[in-house]
């Protein structure tokens, strides 16, 4: 794992751990400065950074999120880059027996000079990078120069050596951000730079290398652990190794590296609970090595007591996938996280915790970090152990071919042996996944005929698949992780979503929505075991649209910029054909933003309320994706600028813990009540209403009685349409549901409608917004409002809604607003 060190900032940039022996001392806030290497002009640099956001600090290329921009800077991957600073060094660091230089990310392809000697090449984006310089550092002024080459030139030389064409080269031979190369929602910015901390540590007789938090046995009663610590010594000797001054172990060290287990125990220890099942408890340890009375080093980390196990039994249907967290089956409701911006640096700790907190309040529990981007900064899983967040954790490897020659193969498994070191004591990692898509591009997506691949060609590619995902990367995981930690899925999704065994087994990432173009009811019958990636694009926030231009914005469906902010080359195209499909096709600008939300929000509604009310069937609905890297048109539910899509509030009603789902089907409504909770309720009434948009009553009733039990589902008796409602009313009517308990508090709402939004024939609302105080609103209307959107610059606890006649609604806003712009689905249709 990394070190997690409390900095004090003094002299010369210098930081110290602690008042004992080990001294760390950050290096980036000094004087750094870049210029490309065929040049001789240096600029100011910022570290940690990227060469991009260098170069347009420097004013040397414009921002490539903007306009047009992107495609004029992208001379920038073919370039080599240089860096330097010089740095002081006292008399009393040279002093240190050991002193080692860190790299904590450097991107990718770099050759590290101090003081003229070459001391380090790195090829990996994702490793961490320690060498010992004591013997080169010198009193005073010293020279650190990292000199990068194009990552781009490098791969091309690399597939060179590669007898067969490999698709999506070369990005596939480099260790690096795949995402970088371009992806259907992400500009190609192909970067380099120093893209993370860069230290000096300075330390004597002995350090801890390393911390395994093993979980060795849990009840009510108590919690067992073992402190499995690394401790490189120095000094061979007599140490001590205590945790929280409680529990401590006497130890003699030999010189290199030592192993030392300390056993401690929690009475009757509080559970970490996902989101939604109880408070995400958390118990604060530290660590510490002394030698007499002189303490040399010491680590804090937290750990959550949870026990987490992939259930994969066969059945009548398939085979089973699920999370049993704490002993209980957990429908696993989220989302897949792609980097939150494309020059990585950039992602502060706020923007962290605000997008899983965003998932949070979205009633979500796990997410996934997809394969295609970068392992994390420690900021992200701290918000995830503290929020209730498992994490399923891609290793970068995503929608290509990969190849296992030694180099490769050992690069990778120094990779993941820093990275699940890194990451093993976070309590919300829940499952190690080997890529991406990268099983099923070699299935289904025909590379080897469009690449005219030789039998043995293809044979190879299995061989190079089966070597790093079913090999090196278990065999690595076995080595590093305990039992406990050690969940391991080779690939996602294990079968491609054209094969029916996708739905019946495993996980799926299904995409006959979206890229098939189907519509969205098919949702409904291609319900997987566990839906690990599906979803449809929507526009972004009129702010984030606004941000795509440097000067005034010109909001029309035809301007270039607009068109080059959407990546996938049909999606346009198929936008319009679903807002066909469902609703009013629109010209005006803000109406059609608008209505591409509804659209988005439209088909994740479908398709999460379809997994759900098939549970236990379906144990998982993981939706592509939360967040964006730039602005763009995409398949995100939060756009670039944290501002949530009609479909983020979508997905928090329909991942709400007591859902009520309805299905029509051949004229015959079925209706579903389901719990995710673990608490019982003794007797829930549902309540039904077919109203019309006006408000009058056509039908109520309410259904009989039941027990609810915990993590369980209701289903109901099926009811004929038109015995709710005459066919000729079924586009003048809403059917509100509504789920109380035997207290009479509510539950769960719902809203169904028999036909399309484009269908419904509605009337002009009169909405009114009235200001009950600076951070509160209510909203009312006469008639049905559908799809209420509240416009400003600020955070609406609720939005896109739909407000049922003669009904009130309390809106709170994240800051006051002078002024409140509103529209609904009606003005869309006149």
């Amino acid at each position: 794992m990394m070190k997690h060190h409390i900095y004090l900032l003094i002299t010369l940039g210098l930081v110290s751990k602690l008042s004992g022996q080990e001294v760390t001392r950050s290096l980036s806030g000094e004087n750094w400065t870049f210029k490309n290497a065929k040049e001789n002009k240096w600029y100011t640099a910022s570290v940690p950074g990227t060469v991009h956001t260098d170069l347009m600090a420097n004013k040397v290329i414009p921002d490539p999120y903007q306009d047009e921009n992107e495609k004029k800077v992208q001379w920038v991957e073919k370039e080599d880059w240089d860096y330097q600073t010089t740095f002081k060094i006292t008399d009393d660091e040279l002093k240190n027996q050991q002193a080692e230089l860190i790299f904590d990310g450097l991107d990718t392809y770099a050759e590290i000079y101090l003081n003229g000697k070459q001391i380090r090449k790195t090829d990996n984006m994702f490793r961490q990078w320690t060498i010992p310089v004591k013997d080169i550092l010198v009193k005073g002024d010293n020279l650190l120069q990292v000199k990068f080459k194009s990552s781009v030139n490098v791969g091309n030389e690399l597939v060179k050596k590669i007898p067969f064409q490999l698709p999506e080269s070369p990005r596939s031979v480099v260790r690096k951000a795949q995402y970088q190369f371009g992806w259907d929602w992400g500009p190609r910015l192909v970067t380099a730079g120093i893209w993370k901390d860069v230290k000096l540590n300075f330390w004597n007789n002995a350090k801890i290398e390393n911390i395994q938090l093993e979980q060795k046995s849990l009840t009510t009663a108590k919690g067992q652990l073992s402190f499995n610590i690394e401790v490189i010594a120095e000094k061979a000797g007599n140490y001590k190794v205590s945790v929280n001054n409680l529990y401590s172990k006497s130890v003699a060290l030999q010189k290199g590296l030592n192993k030392i287990a300390v056993p401690y125990e929690v009475k009757n220890p509080k559970l970490w609970q996902p989101n939604g099942w109880g408070k995400p408890e958390l118990y604060d340890f530290k660590v510490t090595l002394t030698e007499g009375a002189k303490k040399l080093d010491e680590e804090n980390l937290r750990h959550g007591f949870r026990t987490v196990k992939l259930i994969q039994e066969k059945d009548a249907k398939g085979k089973s996938f699920y999370f049993l967290v704490n002993g209980k089956p957990l429908y696993a409701k989220g989302t897949n996280w792609i980097p939150a911006d494309s020059f990585l640096p950039r992602i502060t700790k706020e923007k962290y915790n605000h997008l899983v907190k965003d998932s949070r309040d979205a009633n979500m529990n796990m997410i996934r970090i997809w394969g295609g981007g970068v392992y994390e900064d420690d900021a992200f899983y701290k918000a995830c152990d503290e929020n209730g967040i498992l994490v399923w954790q891609d290793f970068m490897f995503a929608g290509s071919f990969y190849p296992s020659d030694d180099a490769f193969v050992e690069n990778v498994k120094e990779e993941v042996k820093y990275q699940v070191r890194r990451l093993q004591n976070h309590p919300s990692i829940a499952l190690w996944c080997g890529n991406n898509e990268v099983d099923e591009a070699i299935v289904n997506w025909g590379y080897q005929k469009q690449y005219k691949y030789t039998k043995q060609d293809s044979l190879q590619v299995w061989k190079d698949y089966r070597k790093v995902f079913h090999e090196v990367i278990p065999q690595t995981l076995q080595e590093n992780l305990t039992a406990d930690n050690n969940i391991y899925w080779p690939s996602s999704p294990s079968i491609g979503w054209g094969h029916k065994e996708s739905l019946t087994e495993g996980d799926s990432h299904y995409w006959g929505v979206w890229w098939g173009e189907q519509p969205f009811e098919v949702y409904e019958e291609k319900v997987p075991r566990f839906a690990s990636e599906y979803g449809v694009q929507g526009m972004p926030g009129l702010e984030a649209v606004k941000s795509m231009f440097s000067g005034k914005e010109d909001f029309n469906l035809q301007n270039a910029v607009i068109k080059a902010h959407e990546k996938h080359p049909r999606g346009w195209q198929i936008i319009d054909g679903y807002m066909s499909r469902y609703y009013t096709p629109q010209t005006d600008f803000v109406k059609y933003n608008y209505v591409s939300q509804l659209l988005q929000a439209r088909a994740m509604q479908v398709a999460i309320e379809a997994h759900r009310r098939s549970k236990p069937y379906n144990m998982g609905s993981l939706y592509w994706q939360i967040n964006d890297c730039w602005p763009v048109v995409s398949w995100a539910s939060v756009d670039y600028l944290g501002n949530w899509k009609a479909a983020h509030y979508q997905i928090k009603r329909s991942f709400e813990q007591q859902l009520i789902a309805v299905e029509q089907k051949d004229g015959v409504l079925k209706t579903y009540v389901v719990n995710d909770d673990l608490k019982n309720f003794k007797s829930v009434r549902l309540s039904v209403s077919v109203q019309k948009f006006n408000g009058e009553i056509v039908n109520q009733f309410d259904e009989t009685d039941q027990k609810l039990d915990t993590n369980s589902k209701i289903e109901y008796h099926p009811v004929k349409a038109v015995d709710l409602v005459k066919k000729e009313l079924q586009n003048q009517v809403v059917v509100n549901y509504i789920l109380k308990d035997e207290n009479g508090h509510q539950l769960a709402e719902n809203n169904f409608y028999f036909v399309q939004p484009k269908d419904l024939k509605l009337t002009k609302p009169n909405i009114t917004v009235k200001k009950i105080s600076a951070t509160e609103i209510e909203v009312s209307t006469d008639v049905l409002a559908k799809d209420v959107y509240l416009m400003g610059d600020t955070h609406f606890s609720d939005n896109f809604f739909d407000l049922l006649p003669h009904t009130k609604k309390r809106i709170t806003l994240s800051k006051p607003l002078d002024k409140i712009e509103f529209m609904s689905l009606w003005d869309t249709i006149k």
